[in-house]
């Protein structure tokens, strides 16, 4: 049997499994894998120069033929910018973790590109389903990297109430189960992000993944320590030294990482102070919070990228705890399908 969703029609892609935009993992080869498995493969390029996504996406493209999506912070400077370079190139989604503006939406859609943005309450699924939105990743509490407080368990039938757009449910998903309990619940799909870090494709280095696998379902710990937002990660050294770290000194770290990463990215410091109005903007953040915002790209960078378990953050879903191996994305997707199918088969469906 297949499982034909919501998911799979929009975006034609033949398994309801999407891979999420996770910032320094998500690159194009760990997308263009997914895509050939079937799934929906999302490159992260809020960690990336322009030009950085512009190469990206035409490696993607070099490898597979099959649709991928693309994660935007609509926050961002040049959001304009990579809005027209996703409709030049022809990527099939734009995803996006904070809600992009109602006219981005329509630009966007108008272009045939399907926009999925990812939200933590029902109220924000209403909000951007008036605005056009194709589709919605919900993420529970369970979730890696920010996150909410409200369990997937009642944060997705709350969505699916109040939306009649196709919902996508994320947040303590890892094998056929889930898949099956989600489509159990009216989803039209599962997205999983650390069971796709721990993949073969996955460029996190080797160590860094021993680390992961190491870990038991009370690994994680939610702090607000890293960016002043509510953050699932792994609970090592440098996580408890950042909660018992005074604020003080905290923020000047922070402050000092922050100039690190526009170094890194390229972006002028104006850019810098308009991305920091535009997260402040409705989101009630002290100016204390947007420094450690701006911050957690370089700590997440040092443990994914470099390997630095000792200075970096590592964010992850409590799914690590269920995890002790490292497959290829295909294999992955096989056998979340296959499992699902068989539930859904033995429960008659």
């Amino acid at each position: 049997m297949t499982l034909d969703t919501a998911l799979t029609r929009l975006v034609g892609i033949r398994h309801p499994v999407v891979q999420t935009g996770m910032g320094w993992v998500a690159g194009p080869r760990l997308v263009s894998a997914t895509a050939e498995a079937g799934g929906l493969g999302i490159l992260a390029s809020a960690t990336m120069t322009y030009l950085e996504l512009e190469a990206a996406i035409a490696e993607v493209k070099q490898r597979t033929d099959q649709p991928f999506g693309v994660n935007l912070r609509a926050d961002a400077g040049d959001a304009g910018e990579r809005v027209d370079l996703l409709i030049r190139e022809g990527v099939k989604v734009a995803s996006f973790a904070l809600a992009p503006r109602q006219e981005m939406i329509a630009k966007l859609r108008d272009h045939g590109i399907v926009v999925i943005p990812s939200i933590g309450a029902a109220r924000h699924a209403e909000k951007v389903a008036a605005w056009g939105a194709d589709a919605v990743i919900v993420q529970g509490g369970e979730g890696g990297g920010h996150t909410g407080g409200v369990a997937t368990t009642l944060l997705l039938p709350s969505v699916l109430d109040a939306v009649d757009i196709p919902v996508v449910a994320a947040g303590g998903f890892f094998d056929g189960r889930g898949l099956a309990a989600a489509l159990a619940y009216g989803a039209a799909g599962v997205a999983m992000g650390t069971r796709f870090l721990l993949s073969k494709e996955s460029t996190v280095p080797e160590e860094v993944k021993r680390l992961y696998l190491a870990q038991n379902l009370t690994g994680t710990v939610v702090t607000r320590r890293v960016d002043g937002l509510p953050h699932r990660v792994l609970r090592t050294e440098l996580v408890e030294k950042l909660e018992d770290t005074g604020r003080v000194r905290g923020t000047l770290q922070a402050a000092r990482n922050a100039l690190r990463f526009r170094k890194l990215t390229g972006l002028s410091l104006p850019a810098m102070i308009r991305e920091g109005l535009a997260m402040k903007h409705g989101n009630e953040m002290t100016w204390s919070q947007i420094i450690m915002a701006a911050n957690t790209p370089m700590l997440l960078r040092a443990g994914l990228v470099e390997g630095r378990t000792d200075a970096g953050v590592l964010a992850s879903g409590q799914v690590v705890g269920m995890i002790d191996d490292l497959p290829t994305v295909a294999e992955i997707i096989d056998t979340t399908v296959t499992q699902a199918e068989e539930i859904v088969k033995r429960l008659g469906g």
